[in-house]
C-alpha cells in the first residue's frame, strides 16, 4: 500500500533510474497518474507531458469504446476492432462517431496545454506514468498511439496492477515497471492511503512545479499565464 500519489511515483522513480534508459520523457495520464509522474521526472531529470486520451462510446453504450483518439499533430485514432465488428460500422459511422468526441478532447488540450505542443517522442524512451491500471485500457490505448510516433521504446510505470492486467500492458510496451501485481484487485484506491480526486488546477499546478525545476527558477514571481481549468474526467 502506498501512503499517496507522491510516495507512489518516488518508489517507481527509484526503480527507474537503476536502469540505463537514454534521452527519457516522462507522460502522465491525467489526471491521477501526473503526480506520480512528477516524482519520476523530478529524479530522472526529464520533461514532463501528458498523454490525453478519448474515448469514442458505441452507439446507445457510451461506455464500450469502439476506439479512442489520442491528443498530438495529428491526433491518432486507435480502434477497438473487435467492437467495429460486433456493431458492424462502417467508415462513415466511424467518422461520425470520432468527430463527436474531438471537441471534447481539444477542450482538453486547451486547459492542460493552451498553445504549447506536445512533446515529440521520436527517438527517444517514452515513459508512461498512471497512478495504477484496473483494467488498463487506457494505458494500451497511448501505447498503441505512442508506437506510431517512433519512439526509441515505451516503458510503462505503474504502482500497481492486477496480475493479468500487467500480464497485458508487458505485452504491449518495450518494458513494464509494476511495483504490486495482486490477483485480486478490489479497487485502485484500496492500494493507497490519500487518494484524493484532482483538479484540473492542481494538475496545472504540478505540471508548474516541474517545468520551473527543470529550468532551475523560482515559481515565485513567475508570472506566466496559463489556460483556465475545466473540469476533465479521464475516460
Amino acid at each position: 500500500m502506498f501512503r499517496d500519489r507522491q510516495e507512489a511515483g518516488q518508489k517507481l522513480a527509484a526503480e527507474l533510474a537503476t536502469l540505463d534508459l537514454r534521452d527519457p520523457v516522462v507522460l502522465a495520464l491525467p489526471r491521477g497518474g501526473v503526480p506520480v509522474a512528477a516524482e519520476v521526472a523530478k529524479v530522472l531529470k526529464a520533461p514532463l507531458d501528458l498523454v490525453l486520451v478519448r474515448k469514442v462510446g458505441a452507439p446507445g453504450n457510451a461506455e464500450l469504446a469502439v476506439a479512442a483518439i489520442v491528443d498530438g499533430d495529428p491526433p491518432d485514432v486507435v480502434l477497438n476492432r473487435e467492437i467495429v465488428e460486433a456493431y458492424a460500422l462502417d467508415d462513415d459511422e466511424l467518422r461520425f462517431l470520432i468527430a463527436k468526441e474531438r471537441p471534447e478532447l481539444e477542450r482538453r488540450r486547451t486547459a492542460y496545454r493552451g498553445k504549447r505542443a506536445s512533446l515529440s517522442v521520436a527517438g527517444k524512451t517514452a515513459i508512461v506514468v498512471d497512478d495504477g491500471a484496473a483494467t488498463g485500457t487506457t494505458m494500451k490505448v497511448a501505447i498503441r498511439a505512442l508506437k506510431r510516433r517512433s519512439p526509441r521504446q515505451i516503458v510503462v510505470a505503474i504502482p500497481v496492477a492486477p496480475a493479468d492486467t500487467a500480464a497485458e500492458l508487458a505485452r504491449e510496451a518495450d518494458l513494464l515497471i509494476c511495483l504490486s501485481q495482486p490477483a485480486r484487485f478490489p479497487a485502485l484506491s484500496y492500494y493507497y492511503v490519500n487518494f484524493p480526486q484532482l483538479s484540473d488546477s492542481e494538475v496545472l499546478d504540478i505540471m508548474d512545479e516541474v517545468a520551473l525545476a527543470r529550468r532551475g527558477t523560482s515559481r515565485r514571481g513567475n508570472g506566466r499565464s496559463r489556460p483556465a481549468a475545466h473540469a476533465a474526467n479521464k475516460s
